[in-house]
């Protein structure tokens, strides 16, 4: 099968809508400028306007070309060539050429690099000459290209100048606060948690879908002073409205509020491997999370469906899987998730040894998802009833990330959106034994281990037959549902304010794209 790029993005006329500045405003600021350094999508979703891949998500988030013209399979299954495309200028002027992707797979798959387990199931990656460049898989893998729309490229040249080698995950280097990429805008101003200010690349080799001559984003973590900004016109859109405000602002005559699901699942994890728990006054006690009945009290205990009616506000959907019914992959079998039973979460905890309960510490960010510091309010009432008492540290995501890599937590909140729209993806990010030679379970902070998970990825990776992939994802899901290694809650809704004069498309991913924003 070949896949060739057959349209051109159409340009819309910019006679009816003159060219105009767009600011924007965001609960969380993006950590970083390195597209390799944090795998999340506040950092993906910012760089994707700034940097490109070979291959990119459309409207409609089927994939297609970018900076690749086409892409086919190699042989039976060896891997993927991708034919690059030509004339390509990164916003220094520099060229761009099968060299800058190299550089940017051998940095991308790096030990310092957030997004290795992008590329586990590559064996190795040959340039056959300046525009064509072959992507070798240790087995077959007829969802690469899909797994691989985030992967950014970066000049060679310009990091190699600036020191930029490898990524600064833990650390700052020249491309934690600057860009040099091939997209419709370039990096121009960078202000960590206060402003990050875009502007149109002149010499980008695509069509312009946007009339936006300036573009500037502001982290603003309070609601209302988000809501208070749009609707006095300072931001032309905010993401995400508060769900208590939605009703009040779509009534407004001069904004418009964007409602959707996105491919995120909000879930609860935990410590699989940790000895002792590590917060309140029974730290140094036994971990009670490393027996599958405490796990799945936790479960029984949680009222998801009061959380989606006085949080959410009826916005989002209960979640029993990785992944939400929309993806690829998604069990349709095992889509019921575990009924609200306080007296049956109680005789879990019993029969566990833990009659009496225990106390411990809840993580949780305050400003990445759509409100999670409440969520985790409500979760720690919850648990309370059944006996479970948990002292809540919330923080913004910048301080966040950093606590759940060094283990401090005794449990934790975490959103997953896969980056393929297939459900093979939070398997092997989030269930699979850590491994970082395999580039495997990068975000499996709980250390969650199951020997047949870890046989079934591969097989779900290579499988070509739909139905016979299909019962490897079956398998694999059931196994974590049996295991309660997370507890899946709900599937995050999205809800953007914008001004009424501006238009732009709500993808799924919760991605903006700039360069579909026109301002009337």
């Amino acid at each position: 099968m070949r896949f060739l790029a057959t349209t051109a993005a159409l340009a819309l006329s910019l006679s009816a809508a003159q060219a105009a500045e767009f600011k924007w405003a965001g609960t969380t600021d993006p950590q970083t400028m390195d597209p390799h350094a944090v795998n999340s999508a506040p950092v993906l979703g910012f760089l994707n306007n700034v940097y490109e891949g070979l291959v990119r998500r459309g409207k409609d988030m089927a994939v297609e070309p970018a900076l690749a013209t086409s892409w086919e399979p190699i042989g039976a299954g060896e891997g993927w060539r991708f034919t690059l495309r030509q004339g390509v200028k990164f916003h220094d002027g520099a060229d761009f050429t099968a060299e800058d992707v190299m550089f940017s797979y051998e940095r991308a798959s790096s030990e310092q690099s957030d997004t290795a387990s992008w590329f586990a199931p590559v064996s190795e990656v040959r340039v056959v000459d300046d525009f064509t460049i072959d992507i070798l898989t240790s087995a077959p893998n007829p969802i690469f290209p899909d797994s691989i729309a985030n992967w950014m490229i970066m000049d060679s040249g310009w990091a190699a100048a600036n020191g930029a080698e490898r990524p600064a995950k833990d650390a700052e280097n020249h491309a934690t606060l600057n860009a040099n990429g091939t997209a419709a805008f370039q990096l121009v101003e960078r202000q960590p948690g206060l402003k990050t200010v875009l502007e149109p690349f002149d010499g980008w080799w695509g069509e312009a879908e946007h009339n936006v001559t300036r573009a500037e984003f502001t982290p603003i973590q309070n609601p209302a002073t988000a809501v208070a900004a749009l609707l006095s016109g300072d931001v032309d859109m905010i993401n995400p409205v508060p769900i208590q405000d939605a009703e009040r602002m779509a009534a407004a005559g001069n904004v418009k509020v964007i409602k959707g699901i996105e491919a995120r699942v909000i879930m609860l994890g935990f410590p699989h491997q940790a000895d002792t728990l590590k917060y309140t006054a029974d730290a140094g006690k036994p971990n009670p999370f490393k027996d599958v009945r405490v796990r799945e009290a936790v479960a029984k205990a949680v009222n998801v469906p009061a959380i989606l009616q006085t949080i959410m506000r009826g916005n989002a959907e209960p979640a029993s899987q990785l992944v939400s019914p929309a993806m690829r992959g998604y069990a349709r079998d095992l889509g019921d998730r575990p009924a609200f039973d306080v007296e049956g979460a109680k005789a879990l905890l019993a029969e566990a040894g833990y009659a009496d309960g225990f106390s411990f510490g809840l993580k949780c960010p305050n400003d990445r998802y759509l409100n999670d510091e409440a969520v985790c309010q409500a979760v720690t009432g919850m648990l309370a009833q059944i006996g479970l008492k948990a002292e809540l540290d919330a923080m913004p995501v910048q301080n966040y990330w950093p606590e759940l890599r060094e283990d401090n937590y005794d449990m934790y909140l975490l959103g997953w959106s896969p980056g393929t729209f297939d459900a093979e993806h939070p398997i092997r990010f989030l269930a699979s034994t850590p491994n970082a030679e395999k580039k495997l379970g990068s975000w499996n902070f709980g250390d969650f281990s199951n020997a047949r998970v870890d046989e079934l990825l591969p097989l779900m990776q290579s499988e070509v037959d739909d139905t016979k992939r299909q019962a490897y994802i079956d398998e694999a899901t059931k196994i974590i549902q049996d295991e309660h290694a997370y507890v899946p809650m709900y599937i995050q809704p999205l809800v953007w304010g914008t001004g009424a004069n501006i238009e732009l498309t709500q993808r799924p991913d919760n991605f903006f794209i700039l360069r579909w924003v026109t301002v009337n």
